[in-house]
Parts: C-alpha cells; structure tokens; sequence
C-alpha cells in the first residue's frame, strides 16, 4: 500500500498539483490540466532521477483525443465567425441582421466549444492518490457538480460565458428598441459574458501556475491560455466600445467595438489551433 501523498500545491482551497511517495522510493506527480488533455501522470524513479510518463487506458486516452479535437475546432470555428461578423460590420454592408446571424452562427461554436472544455473536465481520468502511480477511468458522463475543483470552475464558468453570450446575440435580432432596451437586453449581457471568460482565463492561468501567475513560455498550455485571455480582454474593449450613449443614441466609439471584435475572436481561433497540439 502507497504512502500517503507528500504535498498538494494549488489555489486557495483548490489542489491542481499533487506529489506523493511510492513504494519503491519514487514520487509521482499529478497535474490537473497534463491529466484531463493528454492523459499522463508522471513518476520520477529514485534510480537517476529519471521522470517518466504513465498514461491512461486506451478508452481514456481515445476519449480526451476526440474531446480535445472537437473543443478546439468548435473555437477555430467560432472565432473565425466572429472576425467575419466583425468584417462585415466594419468593412462590409454593415447590415444588422446579416452580422448578427453570423455572429449567432459564430456563438452556436462558442457554446459547444465551452460545453466539450467542461466535459473534458468531467470525464478525465483520475489519479489514485498514494497509490502506485496511475490513472483511473471512470464511466461516462453528460455532467457533473464538482466546484472544489479549479478545472470544474474554470471550464464551468467558460460555458456559462457562452450562454450568456448566446442571450446577447438572440436580443441583437430584435427590431426597434430604445436605447435603454439595447443597453439592457443587448450590451450588458455582453459585458456580463467578457467577465466571465475573463474570470475563466484567470481561473485558467491559477490552475497551469498552481496558485500563481506564472509565466511559462515554453509550456503550450500556457500559451493557449494566454491567447485565450488576451482575446478575452480585447472583447471586453469591444463591449465597453459598443455601449450606445442615452444622450446621442450613438456608440462610444463603432471602430473600436468591431476591431476589438475582430482580434479578440483571431485569438480564440489561434488558441483553438494551438490546442490542436495538447493532446494525448
């Protein structure tokens, strides 16, 4: 039987690295995000010091390769809708209804992209603490209510960004609103959904620095959250841009709105692209 584990590293009350002993006088190392993407714990032998990888079963690994494909080419897609509508918006026809179906489009790959980074959460192996070093698969599931883990939040939170965005964009087809109605039904729940991916970027970047706000340039799951959050934060300048002035019944500032549209939705295509890469 496996010693107890030695030290648990995180956020707060939230553990996202775990070390313990083995038997024969190694440790093993598990990791929230390396585990739920590619499915690996590592082990470092007491002999050399050599650190190697234990992987999971093969239902595991199939089940993250798939999971992480389809979240990833969801926010390819996703985020390339969102330039297009920026484009329109800014370059084209400017039609309200054609960039606001692009957009929905655009939102429809958001959400399941949120919904299938959550899942992987929920259906990652586990790991068996002060035991031998492995992984664990578990039975597949749709859902699950686990807030003590700081993946759960960050990828929850993400999805409820999504949805929140979804309302935004359904309110962007209704015909003859006031300006307090636009503010209302349309730009606060967009300000409202850039808060929480902002919120799930940070929680994101706790989780990969385990407690701190580390940069780590050669760690590719770092650098897909980096992207992610600096697209967050140019659609949060876009949503403070898009604001209609009550007085005017104008925008702050129509340019900034749909570049910072435009950029922010290239980020979350590249860091969909790059999570291409972070897999088993």
């Amino acid at each position: 039987m496996g010693q107890p584990e030695q030290r648990a590293e995180g956020a707060g009350p939230f553990t996202t690295r775990l070390t313990w002993h083995l038997s024969d006088g190694g440790t093993a190392v598990w990791e929230s995000r390396p585990a739920r993407r590619r499915g690996v714990l590592a082990v470092r032998t007491p002999i050399g010091a050599v650190t190697r990888h234990i992987r999971a079963d093969a239902v595991s690994l199939t089940r993250l390769r798939r999971l992480n494909a389809i979240a990833a080419l969801a926010f390819v897609i996703g985020g390339g809708l969102f330039a297009a509508g920026a484009a329109v918006a800014q370059f084209g026809s400017g039609d309200a209804t054609t960039c606001a179906s692009i957009y929905f489009a655009g939102g429809l790959f958001f959400s399941t992209g949120g919904y299938v980074s959550l899942l992987q959460v929920v259906d990652a192996p586990r790991h068996v603490p002060g035991g031998e070093g492995r992984l664990i698969t578990r039975r597949w599931r749709w859902w699950s209510y686990e807030p003590a883990r700081l993946d759960w939040l960050s990828t929850f939170v993400l999805f409820a960004g999504t949805l929140v965005f979804a309302v935004d964009l359904l309110d962007s087809f209704l015909q003859g609103l006031s300006v307090q109605q636009v503010n209302r039904l349309i730009w606060a729940p967009d300000v409202i959904g850039c808060v929480l991916f902002l919120l799930s970027g940070h929680l994101a970047f706790l989780e990969i620095g385990h407690g701190r706000l580390a940069v780590r340039p050669r760690d590719l799951g770092w650098w897909i959250v980096a992207v992610n959050q600096l697209g967050s934060v140019l659609f949060m300048v876009s949503a403070i841009a898009d604001y209609t002035r009550p007085a005017t019944g104008s925008l702050v500032d129509a340019d900034i709105a749909n570049w910072g549209t435009l950029t922010g939705a290239l980020c979350f295509s590249l860091a969909g692209l790059l999570q291409l890469g972070e897999h088993s």
